[in-house]
């Protein structure tokens, strides 16, 4: 999600950046599930991408929301988001639709949000012939092809993006993904799950690997979009070795943030281009360009949107490691992490998987997953014996939660989709892979027929 954040007032000292953090410690009681997921949007003729003005039109499909009860959200006169009962549609930079979901309390309400929303972009979308597809990244578009959405943010980001990595720009205009938002009791619980959700995130990556394509033909990847990330920007993503080390606390994830390379300050509808620049020196007013504006805490909050490691802190914890898929296998994602982070026998079942990795050995599973997905080598196995130990500790914590529908059925069965995978010992990127040099004869605009959501 990115839209200008609130979050309180003046930022009087650190400790108050830490005591954000820290409100976001819950009871069990309250823990919630936030589900977000993106989604190419094109047009059903050209199978070309939808700029924001014109007829079609982005803004088209915006506007079309509205009948739902969507509240607009505006940057000057453009819609660039809508609001409803603490969920959010936006905009990310190339013109991917996202659903950033209300915090739910199960994997049945969020199956059940994300079918709604379904519905309703069905309902727009076919009326303006046009398409959407879930892949990680997009299989035939170019750069100049794809259309940058009106947002002040994304201009800074544009800009910036090419002077720190080479993949930036294909990061912000051509990838899709499919993430969750989990709570944490306390600090320790906290750091316990950051770890975990660190080293398994590549296995999540092997997991849901579906971007095998790009500018019309195969890439030579599996996860094009998890190695876009190797580099886009390392001074803010990555596999954060240091949380593993002794001491890691909300402080120190503050002393991290607070050194990460902002983009910009926001005031009063406007984004002041600070790109480069440090949050600390934005403290410390030593930044001329913003002197005049007093630090708030919804510019940290602001900040923390565009850290971008494999699991990013919050006041909630996000899993960023997969690539955006088919609709049925959307809520596998959300349900594999409820599994384990929501049940202590589960969190403590993936801890003892994985406490004694090597940083250079989580890094190494990392670097292998986007070219060889459940192939990549891990001490005496591989991914997807990992995935299949990973989705046994999800199933057994699903199933000790109890969390059933109105017909009585558990959580686990969102984790089919996964199974199936695991089962085949296939990525869905192979899969469509066969696809392509086979029925579809090397013809990659098949997949915007046959993997259109609507």
């Amino acid at each position: 999600m990115s839209i200008p954040q609130s979050a309180g007032g003046l930022i009087e000292s650190r400790d108050d950046l830490v005591r954000h953090l820290s409100k976001g410690c819950k009871p069990v009681s309250e823990w919630r599930i936030g589900t977000e997921h993106e989604k190419f949007v094109y047009d059903c003729k050209t199978h070309k991408p939808i700029p924001y003005d014109g007829k079609p039109g982005i803004r088209q499909l915006l506007e079309g929301m509205t009948r739902f009860g969507w509240k607009p959200v505006m940057e000057g006169e453009n819609i660039i988001g809508h609001t409803l009962n603490g969920a959010y549609l936006s905009l990310e930079p190339g013109g991917q639709f996202e659903l950033s979901g209300a915090a739910l309390k199960s994997i049945h309400e969020t199956c059940a949000e994300v079918n709604t929303h379904l519905d309703q972009v069905r309902a727009v979308a076919n009326e303006l012939n046009f398409g959407v597809l879930g892949l990680g990244y997009a299989p035939s578009w170019s750069l100049d092809e794809v259309p940058v959405m009106p947002k002040g943010r994304y201009q800074i980001m544009r800009r910036y993006m090419p002077k720190v990595g080479a993949y930036g720009l294909d990061m912000m205009f051509r990838t899709c993904t499919v993430q969750v938002n989990l709570d944490f009791e306390s600090e320790a619980d906290m750091v316990k799950k950051f770890r975990v959700g660190l080293a398994l995130q590549p296995v999540t990556s092997a997991l849901l690997a579906n971007s095998p394509f790009r500018e019309g033909r195969p890439n030579g990847f599996l996860s094009y979009r998890s190695q876009v990330w190797t580099d886009v920007d390392n001074a803010r993503s990555g596999m954060l070795p240091w949380v593993f080390e002794d001491g890691m606390s909300f402080e120190r994830y503050v002393d991290y943030a607070l050194d990460v390379p902002m983009y910009f300050v926001y005031r009063d509808g406007k984004y002041h281009d600070v790109a480069g620049k440090s949050f600390r020196d934005f403290l410390e007013r030593k930044i001329p360009e913003v002197a005049q504006f007093t630090p708030s805490m919804s510019d940290w909050a602001d900040h923390l949107t565009t850290i971008f490691p494999e699991v990013r802190l919050k006041q909630f914890l996000e899993m960023r490691g997969a690539d955006a898929g088919q609709w049925r296998r959307i809520c596998g994602m959300p349900a594999l992490w409820v599994g384990i982070f929501y049940d202590s026998v589960a969190l403590d079942a993936a801890w003892d998987m994985v406490k004694d990795w090597t940083t250079e050995e989580r890094q190494a599973l990392r670097d292998a997953v986007p070219k060889q997905g459940f192939r990549a080598p891990f001490r005496n196995t591989n991914a997807l014996e990992l995935a299949r130990r990973m989705l046994e500790i999800s199933t057994a914590g699903l199933n000790r939660r109890a969390s059933l529908d109105a017909a009585g059925m558990s959580e686990d069965g969102f984790l089919n989709p996964l199974r199936e995978l695991v089962a085949r010992g296939k990525t869905r990127a192979e899969e469509l892979l066969h696809s392509y040099h086979n029925e579809w004869n090397g013809d990659l605009s098949r997949v915007f027929k046959e993997y259109n959501f609507l």
